[in-house]
């Protein structure tokens, strides 16, 4: 019997690898989100056509699974016996699960500290949640299911023609129910539980268990092995939505509803397998179909029924796991965000069966992608695809990383680090969160958040194919994913282990708090925001309890590999502890008490990381990242950097003072009814219109105030610094200074000015007699002062005009600005790069809105 099943294995997995490349549509752009939204939107039905001709590729034929699974099913009977049968002959011994397990700590136990960039981008997340409309997202459902609507159907995603209608709906369940059991906010429980009450009509009225936003005439397609788009994908979302509602919000109607829709899918997939083959039906799987068997392998948790079992292995995509089984590198023109949800299905089933082979091929899988596939930003896929093998400088540009497939990855990892207590995944977790989610928000703007991360050089998360979303007309997939993630920010930063002595493991250090009940204690975690000037990590465990803690408990703490021993410490009631090396926990057993207070300080260091690209001539692409920030450049293009004989990137790179900001100015002129500012135009001084903040153009109207005589003083107040001579340095272009080049030359930016230019100017009252206003005059020509002109033209550049020499009406005003704070500041986490042609200004990634930046840089000795 044993050699029998090992034959049947090696079969198996030969099967998934000969044919490997058949997992995926033959025509690369057509599992492409944004193509085929644009495909089915087309009225050209000849591109239709011909895209189509290449839509369907010839199965995998296994027949490993065609010999274990009858072609025939001829009662229900008998699949129970052969699910039951296969897992016996997959382990004779029966399945021992792992005890060792984390788990998770429940979300209604975690609140986000107000303090934190986190809970920021939850209550932005909130925001938006409360603002989108109960009848607009079940409107198609409604429609669909013949009953009467209400309002207007959303557009974009969401709109009644396109064949994804209802994802978003999906993900909305999910999102609230996250956001509920984060929040308890009473509005968003009612309006949550609306949506549920009447996809439950919607469903009752259509009788067979059948629930979505597009008639069931889209499965017929996909069967038949018609273009369609992947229908399943959609109903994943729905599924999954519904489990969340049940199990975050104990909504029991949610989960008979999921029940009834699972039995019809079930009944649909049986009748495929019964009058055609498996194979068929892993046919109809190069469709794209989310994680139809995560969400499947999740409700067997809770029903322990068999059929829940059976129908998630068959959407087990095996041509793809199979590569992953036998550790193939193989992975490159795969549709990413087709995959990961198959993978996280593939570690649920680890996690329920406890077939060995499934945790083989989640850690093959989180393997190759970090060594091969994985930018700095913890991101993966070029274009929603995975390209080439340590080819990605390559693909760098404003398509790279679809958000989805960070959000999904976030989860690869979180199942990883629950096996395994590994470091590196945990470290991946705070990387990928912290560069690939946070980033994708627009400040704190409810409902706009991005496709793509772009990470080429002078690229922008404003101008790339997307752009920024809309509230109420993109519904994206990333939008969907978006507003999941920043709903349930809280669930990986502590995890428990159970035992005699219950374990504690924090793995990220956000402020917040964790009502622990194992523990029977309230841990309350205050982390000192990280700035650039003061390179430490610092965190304070306190503890608090309704009644004295029973029992110990031991609390392990992360020590990142991304930090050094240097200068680390860890302190329990002002007594030292001995802290392991980087890549460990340091652990702390008592009897918590309130009177306990637990602190640890962690040097966070700047390194720079090489793109995955093995070709020799890529060698110097490389990434800055300040302890899990990756740090982007405000540049429109530009990345050279050579080091020469620096020794240390501290040598180089150097931290942006607290007092800096302080310093900041925008001088202002009005004309007409329009505002102007001077602004740093190609290093040209030019006037432009008043720009909105986070943009380029704020940044070129931004100048840093460096004063002769106290060059480290604050800017306060106009008094301070009327009289006084000082120098403009442009804001994105540190280390250069505005040069006035004679009363004949422009005002430019430089930092080598010419023999008989200066960059120093005394700042006068202003000429015009208002009390707010200065003047602008050159230090070495008395009486002579920056000029914008009479009437002047947007993007003209500006000289210096002399009094005595002017006979133009209106010359006091044209030299008399507002000089007001600057429209751009300095973010606390900001540094000054040292560059082959100009320095570069960095800050972390998640900073940026509208600005143009440079993630890589070609850093050369």
């Amino acid at each position: 019997m044993k050699n029998f099943v090992f034959k049947v294995l090696v079969l198996f997995l030969s099967c998934w690898v000969a044919l490997c490349k058949e997992c995926t549509n033959s025509f690369p752009q057509l599992a492409s989100h944004t193509f085929r939204y644009e495909l089915l939107s087309s009225k050209n039905e000849t591109w239709k056509k011909e895209v189509y001709s290449h839509y369907h590729l010839t199965p995998t034929d296994d027949s490993a699974w065609s010999n274990l699974l009858p072609r025939k099913m001829l009662s229900e009977t008998d699949e129970f016996s052969w699910t039951m049968m296969y897992r016996k002959m997959k382990n004779p011994d029966g399945f021992k699960l792992a005890g060792d397990f984390l788990k998770e700590v429940s979300l209604h136990d975690v609140k986000l500290d107000p303090s934190s960039l986190h809970w920021r981008a939850q209550q932005t997340n909130l925001e938006y949640l409360l603002m989108l409309d109960v009848d607009s997202l079940v409107w198609s459902f409604q429609k669909t299911a013949g009953s009467p609507t209400a309002g207007k159907a959303y557009e974009g995603w969401e709109d009644p023609t396109c064949e994804l209608r209802g994802h978003f709906v999906g993900h909305y369940l999910s999102a609230s129910a996250h956001m509920w059991a984060s929040t308890h906010n009473v509005t968003l429980k009612e309006k949550m539980t609306a949506v549920v009450s009447a996809l439950s009509e919607c469903q009752n009225k259509m009788g067979s268990g059948y629930l979505s936003a597009f008639p069931s005439e889209q499965f017929d397609r996909f069967e038949a092995l018609k273009p369609v788009w992947a229908p399943y994908y959609t109903i994943h979302k729905i599924l999954a939505g519904l489990l969340d509602q049940y199990t975050f919000a104990d909504n029991t109607q949610a989960l008979k509803m999921t029940k009834w829709m699972v039995e019809y899918f079930y009944n649909r997939v049986q009748n495929v397998i019964t009058k055609y083959s498996v194979e068929r039906h892993w046919n109809s799987l190069n469709e794209e179909t989310g994680g139809m068997n995560d969400v499947l392998y999740r409700l067997y948790t809770i029903t322990q029924d068999p059929k829940h079992l059976l129908l998630a292995h068959l959407f087990d995509k095996p041509c793809f796991l199979g590569l992953l089984a036998v550790q193939a590198d193989d992975i490159s023109g795969f549709h990413a965000n087709t995959h990961i949800p198959v993978v996280i299905g593939s570690q649920m089933r680890y996690e329920v069966t406890g077939d060995p082979l499934y945790k083989v091929t989640g850690t093959f899988f989180m393997d190759i992608v970090n060594a091969s596939h994985g930018y700095a930003t913890g991101g993966t896929s070029a274009g929603e695809f995975w390209s080439d093998p340590k080819r990605l400088a390559s693909t760098l540009g404003t398509e790279n990383e679809e958000s989805c497939t960070t959000y999904n990855m976030l989860k690869v990892s979180r199942h990883l680090f629950r096996w395994s207590k590994e470091m590196v995944y945990a470290d991946y977790y705070e990387r990928a969160l912290t560069n690939g989610v946070l980033s994708i928000q627009r400040g704190t703007e409810p409902g706009v958040m991005i496709y793509m991360l772009p990470l080429g050089r002078g690229d922008s998360k404003a101008k790339s194919y997307h752009g920024w979303g809309t509230r109420f007309s993109s519904f994206w997939c990333c939008y969907g994913t978006g507003i999941e993630s920043f709903s349930k920010l809280g669930d990986s930063i502590y995890f428990e282990e159970e035992g005699n002595v219950p374990g504690l493991y924090i793995i990220q250090y956000i402020s917040s708090s964790l009502d622990w009940k194992s523990g029977n204690i309230v841990l309350n975690q205050k982390v000192d925001p990280v700035v650039s000037w003061d390179p430490y990590l610092r965190m304070t465990h306190t503890f608090s309890s309704k009644q004295e803690a029973s029992q110990s408990s031991s609390l392990n703490l992360r020590i990142p590999l991304w930090t050094n021993s240097n200068g680390a410490k860890a302190t329990l009631n002002g007594q030292s502890l001995s802290l392991p090396a980087p890549g460990n926990f340091i652990s702390v057993t008592q009897r918590w008490s309130s009177t306990d207070k637990l602190t640890i300080q962690l040097p966070i260091n700047l390194r720079t990381e090489a793109i995955k690209d093995d070709r020799p001539a890529y060698a110097s692409i490389q990434a800055i990242l300040y302890g899990p920030y990756l740090l982007a450049g405000h540049t429109s293009g530009d990345w050279d950097i050579k080091t020469g004989s620096a020794k240390s990137l501290s040598d180089w790179i150097t931290p942006i003072p607290a007092s800096y900001n302080g310093q900041l100015v925008t001088f202002a002129q009005e004309s007409g009814d329009s505002a102007f500012v001077l602004s740093n135009s190609n290093q040209s001084i030019t006037m432009e219109k008043f720009p909105e903040s986070g943009t380029d153009a704020a940044l070129h109207a931004t100048f840093r105030l460096i004063m002769k005589e106290e060059s480290s003083s604050e800017v306060s107040s106009l008094k301070d610094v009327i009289g006084k001579s000082v120098m403009l340095e442009p804001f994105d272009f540190p280390g250069m200074l505005v040069v006035q080049q004679g009363t004949d030359g422009e005002l430019v930016v430089s930092d080598s000015p010419k023999e008989g230019d200066s960059s120093v100017f005394r700042l006068v009252a202003g000429l015009d007699g208002k009390d707010e206003t200065i003047s602008l005059e050159a230090v070495n020509q008395n009486g002579c002062f920056v000029y914008s002109g009479v009437n002047f033209n947007s993007g003209a550049s500006l000289k210096l005009s002399c009094s005595t020499e002017s006979s133009e009406d209106g010359f006091n005003e044209a030299v008399s600005f507002v000089m007001e704070k600057g429209i751009s500041e300095y973010h606390p986490i900001s540094f000054v790069a040292k560059g082959a042609r100009r320095n570069f200004l960095l800050a972390p990634l998640l900073s940026f809105r509208d600005e143009t930046y440079t993630v890589y840089f070609n850093i050369q000795d």
